[in-house]
């Protein structure tokens, strides 16, 4: 059963940062594509960054050159490092995964329509 549990949101002035963090079990990082994804109040959903099996990453053009996706094998983590945080970056942050078809290789924003899975979630809050 696959478990992934969130970590590292809080509330920043703008031009912060932030890392979060997502703990997996029962999912390998290793060998699949992992994301985050996020969705502010009144809004739907939106992958921000995906990450594949050889760490290619993706990120959605709004948060491109200010964040970071990367993950650790040996700890089955995925991490988002959030630079030159906005205002319009406040949302709940998911981390997610994809359990019902292989996903090895993808790479691009259309990666994001492949995700299945979501955490919890962590809030991420950027005060003007």
């Amino acid at each position: 059963q696959v478990h992934l549990v969130e970590s590292g949101g809080g509330s920043v002035q703008a031009g912060g940062s932030l890392r979060l963090s997502c703990v997996a079990s029962g999912y390998t990082s290793s060998s699949n594509c992992m994301g985050w994804f996020r969705q502010a109040p009144g809004k739907e959903r939106e992958g921000v960054a995906h990450i594949n099996r050889v760490s290619v990453p993706t990120y959605a053009e709004s948060v491109k050159g200010r964040f970071t996706i990367s993950k650790d094998n040996a700890k089955n983590t995925l991490y988002l490092q959030m630079n030159s945080l906005k205002p319009e970056d406040t949302a709940m942050y998911y981390c997610a995964a994809v359990t019902i078809r292989p996903c090895a290789y993808c790479s691009g924003t259309s990666c994001f329509d492949e995700y299945n899975y979501w955490g919890q979630g962590t809030q991420v809050t950027v005060s003007s």
